[in-house]
């Protein structure tokens, strides 16, 4: 017995155990050794419930715990995990594992739904709480050898980081195994013309067969483990043609070698080893910087705040809970910390990082009055916020939420792929016992090799990491540019969508008005008229007046002052400025002081506001909601692509043919209420089309939810951004940027997929035959196989970089 299978003491019940991390639990920061997947969860439940000094003070060892029956799993049902929740599972190689898993769990009485992300390692399971519960879960699933407990950030993160090094460490040894080898076979491949006698290929051969040990004993044993796992459940995955290709290999060598006739392997095992877990180290890779994407989400919420509840006659701080944070309360935010809830700056002046929340890379300056979301970092100095939503409701925690939804179902082509992967591995098989006994009836001495290279060659692995390697990088590119995929079908419904739908307030344009033009009517020049106009408007906080502030302030004009103002709800501003009265509003308004009508009328798809004084009219300002400035390019992109772009707004028709007219869209129709507008898109869906709907609003929530795929606006309402598929991140003036990203992500990762794909199902059926035919050797077909797999991973990694 080898190092690798030394027995150990089972730290939970004493019984033998083999040592290694077979069975492991993590015991006061120690790895502890399990005889068993019943023990591990027990003495796991026990360390995480803070009970591990039950070790320390014990009088005897526990009683062998079970997998399905223990106490300890018990304590996972008091989480409060009523009808739901996301469970992290270690121990993921293939989609048949995905396969195996859902049904397994799906099969408990009472699980309503089991839907597993392979890329996070996330199973994502609804359950009715009076049939069902975590324990008979995570116990089903111990059962059929992967261990499961619900999903902790840093519990996982710490996982993958021990995988990492595992792996990393067994990748040397096969890759120093395999160049030792080389040494040693390319000299007696070279020695063809018998230079090289029968006693020195020996050594050569009994020197291979020692370092191959080590690769085959330690290296590949995660292939061995998983193989033994799947044959004892009665479902071969994909490890189960990887290890009996390389024990047959291995087998065979040792047995020609040790019978001094026929050929050796060993260079072709220590190969296929080293290239196989090099392509596993790219998965792995893969996978931990998908998960890493949102759960950096998950790991910025500050767990407290500093509440000033004595502002502002005191200003002494205490610290609280953030999730004690309710409307109203005041906080104070110092240089670096996270803000705990959404608020709006009382006092101070600071740079907010927003990077997390909008994948904004500048940070953003902001001062009192304006608001500061929940997540974003503060940067320069400390500043006093009101918060107006508590920690739960803060956007950091809304995005959370969203994220969460991510991942719990699969686009149609991860699905596709799982079938096939959870049956290709049961045709491999038999197609490799029909190519062994063909072999042996025509020519014994080729029955071995062929079959060995049938399952060497073959690449399942392939077929499995298609779709859900190119989609994790594709959704982690996403929420790098600013857009957040809450369902997994975006990306592949986005690239088939036939028609764009948009909304025009607040989507295509900024949904708050600017000031287009000033038109002087009388001695005054537009400039004085503007400073009149902005005195006026110096303590109103309706959006026409903080347009006019907004343009004097553009054009450097000093302020004036304006005295006894007077507001009409619904109609003006009356004043005095420099013992002059005027009137600021409406055209019938201004007309009651001027005792005239207005000169001309309002400029089309504008809100016009007037200026009279006495008996004369002075200015009109023409405001509009103006267009986002990328809102033309992506009309463009869009339309460049085949795809035909509408706009459905609930505005009066002049002003939405406006916004149409300067965006080139055909099709334009105003004054849509939101039934009218879910009944526009249920017309076209129809008619065949695939519908994208794109709004921020209250009412557009109905139509967001039933497009085939929907889009809502970050700064938007939230019962929009719930009913949406997906949520672009406002980035600061990104607007509708990240909408574009999208759309060009969706096309290169589709492409990418059927590429993946394609690639896997065209070399699968051409070199299973090669080497079913005899004419690949298993040190060529495990080349081909480890190279398969690195080049689709590869592939889909591409979807991560930047254009």
């Amino acid at each position: 017995m080898n190092a690798m299978t030394e027995l150990a003491a089972c730290y939970h019940c004493g019984e033998p155990a083999v040592e290694g991390p077979r069975w492991q639990a993590n015991v006061a920061g120690q790895m502890r050794t399990m005889c068993c997947p019943g023990c591990a969860a027990a003495a796991q439940a026990i360390a995480d419930a803070g009970l591990a000094d039950y070790y320390d003070t014990r009088s005897g060892f526990a009683t062998p715990a079970t997998e399905s029956d223990t106490p300890a799993l018990q304590l996972y049902d008091e989480l409060g995990l009523d009808g739901g929740a996301v469970f992290t599972v270690e121990g993921l190689r293939c989609a048949a594992c995905v396969w195996l898993i859902e049904r397994r769990v799906a099969a408990l009485p009472g699980v309503q739904s089991a839907v597993l992300n392979v890329a996070t390692e996330r199973l994502h399971l609804r359950w009715e709480p009076a049939v069902c519960r975590p324990s008979i879960v995570i116990a089903a699933l111990r059962g059929i050898g992967y261990t499961a407990y619900p999903y902790d950030a840093t519990r996982h993160g710490a996982q993958l980081e021990r995988a990492r090094k595992a792996l990393l460490r067994r990748l040397f040894v096969a890759g120093l195994a395999m160049m030792q080898v080389m040494m040693y076979a390319v000299p007696v491949y070279l020695a063809t013309d018998g230079t090289m006698d029968a006693d020195m290929t020996a050594l050569m051969g009994w020197a291979s067969f020692l370092l191959t040990l080590p690769a085959v004993s330690y290296c590949a044993w995660p292939f061995l483990r998983g193989a033994w796992l799947d044959l004892r459940r009665g479902l071969p995955g994909m490890d189960v043609p990887v290890a009996l290709g390389i024990l047959a290999a291995f087998i065979g060598s040792a047995v020609s070698l040790v019978q001094g006739q026929g050929q050796v392997y060993f260079d072709s095992i220590t190969m296929f080893v080293f290239l196989l877990l090099g392509s596993r180290w790219l998965e792995l890779d893969a996978r931990r910087k998908a998960a890493r994407a949102l759960e950096g989400l998950q790991d910025a919420a500050p767990a407290t705040a500093l509440r000033l509840p004595g502002w502002p006659a005191s200003r002494e701080p205490e610290t609280i809970a953030a999730d004690r944070l309710r409307p109203g309360d005041v906080i104070l935010v110092p240089p670096g910390q996270t803000v705990a809830a959404d608020g709006v700056i009382l006092e101070g002046r600071t740079e907010a990082d927003l990077a997390l929340l909008t994948g904004e890379s500048r940070t953003r300056a902001v001062g009192p009055g304006e608001q500061l979301p929940g997540g974003a970092v503060n940067v320069v100095q400390a500043v006093t916020l009101r918060v107006e939503s508590c920690a739960a409701d803060s956007t950091l925690a809304m995005l959370v939420r969203l994220s969460e939804r991510a991942g719990q179902d699969k686009p149609k082509l991860a699905q596709w792929a799982d079938r096939v992967g959870a049956w290709f591995v049961l045709v491999l098989l038999l197609l490799t016992a029909a190519v062994f006994a063909f072999w042996h009836a025509v020519d014994q001495a080729r029955a071995w090799p062929a079959a060995v290279a049938v399952l060497v060659v073959s690449c399942p692995c392939a077929l499995s990491l298609a779709t859900p390697t190119a989609l994790a990088a594709a959704l982690e590119r996403l929420l790098r540019h600013g857009v957040l995929a809450v369902k997994p079908h975006v990306l592949e419904t986005l690239e088939r969508a036939t028609h764009v739908v948009f909304d025009k307030t607040g989507t295509l344009t900024r949904g708050r008005p600017l000031l287009r033009d000033t038109v002087a009517l009388g001695v005054l020049d537009e400039i004085e008229c503007l400073r009149i106009a902005a005195a006026l408007e110096a303590g109103s906080a309706h959006p026409l007046a903080l347009a006019l502030r907004e343009a004097v302030d553009a054009c450097g004009a000093g302020t004036l002052v304006a005295q006894d103002v007077d507001t009409v709800v619904g109609q003006g501003m009356e004043g005095e400025v420099a013992g002059r009265r005027y009137r600021l509003g409406s055209a019938a308004f201004v007309a009651e002081l001027t005792g005239v009508g207005a000169p001309l009328g309002a400029a089309p798809g504008t809100s016009a506001v007037w200026l009279g004084s006495g008996e004369r009219w002075l200015a009109r300002f023409d405001l509009v909601d103006a267009l986002r400035p990328e809102a033309p390019a992506l009309v463009q992109e869009l339309q460049a692509r085949g795809k035909t772009v509408l706009l459905l707004s609930g505005d009066d028709d002049d002003a939405v043919r406006a916004v149409a007219a300067e965006l080139g869209i055909r099709d334009a129709r105003g004054r849509r209420l939101p039934q009218d507008k879910l009944d526009a898109v249920r017309a076209l869906q129809s008619q065949g089309a695939v519908v994208a709907m794109v709004g921020d609003g209250i009412n557009d929530a109905a139509v967001l939810s039933g497009a085939d795929v929907s889009f809502a606006m970050g700064q938007g309402a939230q019962l929009a951004q719930l009913h949406a598929d997906c949520v672009l991140l406002d980035a600061g003036d990104a607007g509708l940027a990240p909408l574009g990203e999208a759309v060009r992500t969706a096309s290169a990762c589709v492409r990418v997929i059927r590429q993946n794909l394609g690639w896997a199902m065209l070399y699968n059926l051409v070199a299973i035959p090669a080497a079913a035919s005899g004419l690949l050797n298993p040190w060529l077909s495990g080349l081909g196989m480890a190279g398969s797999s690195a080049l689709v991973v590869l592939n889909a990694l591409r979807l991560r970089g930047d254009r």
